[in-house]
């Protein structure tokens, strides 16, 4: 049976958080695999394997409290009237990065150092649910400790991580693990304040993340923020509790783009992400199974406009891969470019098919 993911947060103040969401099919490409993000290794990396004995081990042990010590600071923990969740300082002016599905529709927040003191006032800067990333700012920007967001694109399947966050509502709390994969697609269920994101280029790690890590940090032992924590697998064969030691976090370099986009503009304005140009939904058969994405409504001036595509048409495929559902389409989509030509298959309301080539558009962030 294939698993499935919930968000790691926020927390629900009125019910156990052991699960804060609904489930959703972690596709990746075909299967549960997907295409490598680039291995090229920083100056900097850690060995993953070094000689064991008594000095490593005192010499990882030391790595670790080094790295906590340096990054555990710029967590915070992010508080709404529903719940809570993590965040991580971006820079002096008060600007956090945190996922979007931690602000929800709140505009308003209070936000607590992993240091202690008192609850911090902030708002919303602007959220892009459709990659799940959100910026806010708090007003009080003293002692402020900015973290320093590393190359998401140089990470190696084995590297050491930190997961640090606010699991449960257990504050300035950190895990450990490797980077178990790289070049994930998954996405998220549809919910308060998310559409159903689809995260590509996610960083598959074994650290622990629990409901109230979302939008925390993932970091190499160099101190840099390699990440940032989002959803948690479940297994759906021990009736979708947590599959432990699957997690999956925002790669740095998307957070990086997206928070300094929203800090430039007030919104995301390249989401860099191809698009059809057309609004749709999942068109079920009479067995009740998927068959397809209903057009509902195509773009004036877009690709599929362009193409002939018309509402009412079924699309089936897009390159030769199967899109039963409107989450399928989206992941198909999320690993194309804007400007590329795709081959898409669709079936006219007449019954019959014919196959059309879109030149994609770009996604809006709204």
């Amino acid at each position: 049976m294939t698993p499935g993911i919930r968000r790691a947060g926020h927390v629900n103040r009125h019910v156990i958080p052991v699960g804060v969401a609904g489930v959703l099919v972690m596709f990746s490409g075909c299967g549960l695999t997907g295409p490598p993000a680039s291995t090229t290794t920083a100056s900097s990396e850690v060995k993953t394997t070094p000689p064991s004995g008594p000095a490593t081990m005192v010499s990882e042990e030391q790595a670790y409290e080094r790295v906590i010590a340096q990054v555990l600071p710029s967590i915070v923990q992010i508080n709404t009237q529903g719940g809570l969740g993590s965040g991580v300082v971006y820079d002096t002016d008060g600007h956090i990065v945190t996922n979007a599905h931690v602000v929800g529709k709140a505009t308003t927040f209070e936000v607590t150092l992993a240091t202690g003191g008192k609850p911090r006032k902030a708002v919303l800067v602007s959220s892009y649910p459709l990659g799940d990333l959100a910026v806010i700012r708090v007003s009080d920007r003293s002692g402020l400790a900015p973290a320093t967001f590393g190359d998401s694109t140089k990470l190696k399947v084995g590297q050491i991580v930190l997961a640090m966050g606010n699991p449960l509502g257990l504050s300035g709390s950190v895990t450990n693990g490797i980077v178990s994969a790289l070049g994930r697609t998954v996405t998220e269920p549809q919910g308060e304040g998310s559409p159903g994101a689809t995260i590509t280029n996610a960083i598959q790690t074994s650290a622990a993340i629990n409901p109230g890590n979302s939008g925390g940090a993932l970091t190499n032992l160099s101190g840099e923020v390699i990440g940032v924590p989002t959803l948690a697998a479940i297994n759906p064969e021990l009736g979708g509790g947590t599959a432990p030691g699957i997690g999956f976090a925002i790669p740095s370099s998307t957070a990086k783009d997206v928070a300094e986009q929203i800090i430039r503009n007030g919104k995301v304005v390249n989401t860099r992400r191809a698009a059809l140009g057309v609004r749709v939904n999942t068109v079920v058969g009479p067995d009740g199974q998927p068959v397809g994405v209903g057009v509902a409504m195509v773009d004036a001036g877009s690709g599929a406009a362009k193409a002939g595509m018309k509402a009412g048409d079924i699309i089936l495929s897009v390159n030769q891969k199967s899109t039963p559902t409107a989450a399928a389409l989206s992941e198909v989509l999320a690993n194309l470019k804007p400007g590329e030509q795709a081959k898409v298959e669709i079936l006219h309301p007449n019954g019959k098919t014919q196959s059309v080539n879109v030149t994609l558009g770009t996604l809006s962030g709204n």
